[in-house]
């Protein structure tokens, strides 16, 4: 007895949906494959976030550019003169080096220089800290939060010594 036609053709149907189906995924993962490699050439060939003489600024603006660095995985290099207030909080991201002789200047939080409310104060030293390595947070959280209008200085060297990477010279 001979099959009827339309099982032939189903049977075909079948099969060839088979085989689309296994073309598609096989596509997908030649995409997924391509996208992860051009994400890591990306990364790898990314040119280095420098930092010449920043003498810091606003905190939220910092903190967007700390998640922007955090998120890129792109490195940073503190090579200038100077990393003073909110710069220095750039020493928390994990590929940080810094310079020897780059001067890092620590105070507490505060309203362009005007007091903050006790709590507030609290909170602010609080974030700030997070981003620095433990030796250098318990620092400021004892002593380098308490000047609001001068400053207290580290030098790279310093800072180096407490674990965070030299650049390269």
């Amino acid at each position: 007895m001979r099959p009827r036609k339309s099982c032939v053709r189903t049977s075909e149907a079948v099969r060839c949906l088979h085989l689309f189906k296994s073309a598609i995924a096989a596509f997908i993962l030649v995409l997924c494959a391509g996208a992860a490699v051009q994400a890591t050439a990306q990364t790898q060939s990314q040119e280095p976030f420098v930092v010449g003489n920043d003498r810091g600024g606003s905190i939220k603006e910092r903190l967007y550019q700390l998640h922007k660095l955090r998120s890129t995985g792109q490195r940073v290099e503190i090579r200038g003169r100077i990393c003073y207030s909110t710069c220095t909080m750039l020493l928390g991201l994990p590929e940080t080096c810094v310079l020897p002789e780059t001067q890092f200047g620590f105070h507490g939080p505060s309203l362009n220089g005007r007091r903050l409310a006790p709590d507030r104060f609290e909170y602010f030293s609080r974030v700030i800290a997070q981003y620095y390595p433990r030796p250098l947070r318990d620092w400021y959280m004892d002593t380098g939060r308490k000047r609001l209008n001068r400053i207290y200085r580290i030098s790279g060297s310093e800072i180096i010594a407490m674990g965070i990477q030299a650049c390269d010279l």
